[in-house]
């Protein structure tokens, strides 16, 4: 059984920063991408960052500079570190697993998401 846990959100003053961690199990993790996504209410979710098992990065232009993507493969986890925080990032943000090859390359799975809330 497949499980991605985030921890780390909470509430944070503008500027400020937070990290985020995702616990992967049930998976071959260096056999996925990884990547966090956030959705703000009423809009759609978006992609923030991904890390290929090599440790190449991806990030959306709302998030770099600002955001830090990594992970660990010994330990099955993948991080966002999220400095200069905007209230605009407040999100529900997500942890995702992407198959990157076999005959389950494409399969996603998801975390429940973690409360990011940026205000003062």
């Amino acid at each position: 059984q497949v499980q991605l846990v985030e921890s780390g959100g909470g509430l944070v003053r503008p500027g400020g920063s937070l990290r985020l961690s995702c616990a992967a199990s049930g998976i071959i993790f260096t056999a996925h991408g990884m990547g966090w996504y956030r959705q703000a209410p009423g809009t759609q979710r978006e992609l923030v960052a991904t890390i290929t098992p090599s440790g190449n990065t991806n990030y959306v232009d709302a998030v770099k500079g600002r955001f830090t993507i990594s992970r660990d493969n010994a330990k099955d986890t993948v991080s966002l570190l999220m400095d200069s925080l905007k209230p605009e990032d407040t999100a529900v943000y997500y942890c995702n697993a992407k198959t990157l090859s076999g005959r389950n390359r494409g399969n996603q799975y998801w975390g429940l998401g973690t409360q990011v809330t940026v205000s003062s």
